[in-house]
């Protein structure tokens, strides 16, 4: 069997990336742009959006950073909360502001304090949601400080999740960032409804727990949800690259500053955004799946969007050597942001246009 050294697919999208605000959102939205056609972009600022009017605004601010003569289109999101107005998100769905709304259980992630705190608390808008045919974009971790902090998304399927599928079958549901066997096997055993689908990362795919540990603790490998078992990330993988439509790419690219991740209390996020789709090629190829590579960046999710399907492409090709990983970024404010992974070397990289 010949091996595969380039490959060329309609360019893929980043169905859940955060790229910050201002100064850190001009340094780090240029490595997505130049991938990716387009990205939903994450909420979760300081205030968050809540409201079409923020999303709105922030969508404006998104656009002016997109570097000059490159086409990339960013999906907006509103931030719910316990008093989330149902008519404000209705409005902005039929207006093609908003694209999805986030979920957020209060204290599950960065910023998520002002989330919801129970899902209770939420049922008029989540009822509204599924009338109007509006994605539920899900942080899949509960917060009860009784739950083992690696057990937070299994619980969260079981208490949460199987609850919202019962009391809302044709809400469409995306749970985020999948990172447990127990959280794929879900997804998989609803593949007949249509409506529930997950997003899968780079670094749940490439990395378990044990890479939290690197040489000591290594903070610039802690994202939420953590890295699991390796018994996880395979299951992760094998969803990955089976071709099944209901899993598709989700970087959960989060760039934090160098000086809030190499703290006490580190952030929790990885900017994977230069090397995403380079790990994505390298986690195909060593599955010999390289051919449902295609599928998984730029089919399933459109599809399961109700999305045209990109009609520009981008290649990619295997290098003989590994590739040189970038150094870390730096804002115009001086912040330094380092580049997800560390000490990996990788094959394949996006072919220069």
């Amino acid at each position: 069997m010949t091996e595969m050294k380039t490959l060329t697919i309609p360019k893929p999208d980043d169905w859940h990336l955060h790229i910050r605000d201002e100064a850190m959102m001009r340094a780090v939205l240029p490595f997505t742009a130049r991938h990716f056609a387009r990205a939903v972009i994450m909420p979760n600022l300081k205030p968050p959006v809540v409201t079409a009017a923020d999303a709105a605004a922030y969508r404006d601010r998104v656009r002016a950073a997109i570097p000059e003569g490159v086409n990339f289109t960013p999906l907006m999101t509103a931030y719910l909360t316990d008093t989330t107005d149902p008519d404000d998100l209705e409005c902005g769905f039929e207006e093609g502001i908003l694209f999805g709304a986030k979920l957020y259980p209060a204290g599950a992630t960065t910023n998520s304090e002002n989330g919801v705190t129970d899902i209770q608390n939420i049922s008029v808008v989540l009822d509204r949601l599924q009338r109007i045919g509006m994605p539920l974009l899900l942080h899949g971790e509960v917060t009860d400080p009784d739950v083992d902090f690696f057990d937070r998304e299994a619980v969260f399927v079981d208490r949460v999740l199987t609850r919202l599928r019962h009391n809302f079958p044709e809400l469409k549901i995306v749970l985020e960032h999948v990172s447990t066997h127990h959280a794929v096997q879900y997804v998989v055993s609803e593949a007949h409804s249509g409506k529930l689908a997950a997003s899968i990362t780079p670094h749940h795919l490439l990395y378990n727990r044990n890479r939290l540990f690197d040489g000591g603790l290594c903070p610039h490998n802690f994202c939420l949800p953590v890295l699991k078992r390796e018994t996880d990330r395979l299951a992760v993988v094998e969803a990955a690259t089976s071709g099944a439509p209901m899993f598709f790419a989700g970087t959960d690219s989060a760039p934090h500053p160098r000086a809030a991740k190499e703290k006490d209390n580190a952030a929790g996020g990885i900017f994977s955004a230069p090397t995403a789709l380079s790990i994505y090629a390298e986690i195909f190829d060593r599955a010999d799946a390289l051919d449902r590579l295609a599928e998984f960046l730029s089919l399933n999710g459109s599809s399961f969007y109700g999305l045209n399907v990109n009609e520009a492409t981008l290649t990619l090709e295997k290098a003989d050597a590994p590739l040189e990983l970038p150094s870390p970024i730096v804002t115009e404010e001086g912040d330094e942001v380092v580049a997800f992974p560390a000490g990996m070397p990788l094959s394949w990289r996006v072919a220069d246009r």
